[in-house]
């Protein structure tokens, strides 16, 4: 596979942990740390720490795995680490995991002392094709999702397909409902590969298309002010979901799974809205509702569903913005949608 290139890192694909050690070497650091969470730890961090046996001067901090952690009361506890083991502006973080641990690393880093360098290592597919990609980095407050964080790039990508197989099948669901948003969003050609692909095992050509896409788009628009909102397809209503049932669900579900019911709700409102055919809506929907499992929304959950998502972060005043789909492969940004039609999407999912 190619490296891709942005603007200001590289994403490598291609003995990635050999180039890993190149770029610690080159890059002088006083010292560098690795985050990792407990399970990374057992199943990851063995390769990773294989190939820098030549190297003394680095610690690692470990936090509990699961988007509880995401929090602000952990990332004190990574400042605190990191001002223990000492820290300086020339330290480099190592974020070693999953999308909580590349979300919260860069946070972490891009707020140490006003800002250290780091890199992504992400550990599964979610977070190879959405979270390590593209410089945003984020916390969650009071459930609500990435509402605290920066826009900062990581200095390079290092992404190793060898971690994939590690993974439960669940966990390959949840990042395969990102690569389906891409193709959906601006490439139907990729829609339909990813249609006739083995999706519980997708190859790293897949995973490097949806890279593409993705880095494409945020180097075009880097702070999210156009065309980046087309990434957001499926989150409105998806993160709503996601927030209600991480506070009230023991089993709750992943990002991709809400996202996946996201995606059906806002085909709904594409096809009441914004052009998408039935024909197109019900080829979406086919495609999720045999990926995914059904998930029960209760009308008695409407109101707090509608709360979550009046706090969506790409709101704008009392607006509940949406990127829709015109046809497969094309979006529209900022489309308002009412809470009579967001409620009426919900209830069309309830009755699949």
């Amino acid at each position: 596979m190619n490296t891709i290139l942005s603007d200001n890192y590289s994403v490598y694909f291609d003995n990635s942990l050999d180039k890993l050690v190149d770029f610690v070497k080159k890059g002088n650091y006083s010292k560098f740390f690795i985050l990792t969470d407990e399970n990374t730890g057992e199943h990851c961090l063995p390769l990773l720490t294989s190939k820098l046996k030549d190297f003394n001067n680095y610690d690692l901090i470990e936090v509990s795995s699961g988007e509880e952690s995401k929090n602000i009361d952990f990332c004190v506890g990574v400042w605190k680490m990191l001002i223990d083991f000492g820290a300086d502006r020339k330290s480099l973080m190592i974020n070693l995991g999953g999308g909580v641990i590349t979300d919260m690393g860069g946070f972490a880093a891009s707020t140490y002392k006003r800002g250290i360098d780091f890199v992504q290592v992400p550990t599964t597919l979610l977070s190879q094709v959405d979270a390590s990609v593209g410089g945003k980095t984020g916390i969650d407050v009071d459930g609500i999702k990435n509402i605290i964080g920066t826009f900062t790039m990581p200095k390079a990508v290092f992404i190793a397909h060898e971690f994939l197989q590690s993974l439960p099948p669940r966990q390959i669901l949840s990042g395969l409902a990102e690569m389906l948003k891409h193709g959906l969003i601006v490439d139907c050609n990729y829609w339909n590969q990813l249609k006739n692909s083995d999706l519980k095992n997708p190859s790293v050509e897949l995973v490097h298309r949806s890279v593409e896409i993705k880095n494409k788009i945020t180097i075009e628009d880097p702070h999210e002010k156009g065309i980046r909102k087309a990434l957001n397809f499926g989150h409105t209503i998806g993160h709503a979901v996601e927030t209600y049932s991480l506070l009230h669900d023991e089993n709750s579900l992943s990002h991709g799974e809400a996202v996946a019911i996201g995606m059906i709700c806002e085909s709904y409102l594409a096809h009441k809205k914004t052009g998408l055919s039935s024909d197109e809506l019900h080829e979406i929907v086919k495609v999720l509702t045999d990926l995914y499992p059904k998930y029960t929304i209760k009308e008695e959950s409407f109101d707090e569903l509608f709360l979550n998502m009046k706090k969506d972060k790409k709101n704008v005043g009392d607006e509940i913005n949406c990127t829709l789909l015109t046809h497969i492969g094309q979006f529209s940004i900022d489309n308002v949608c009412t809470a009579n039609e967001l409620c009426e999407s919900l209830r069309y999912y309830i009755n699949l």
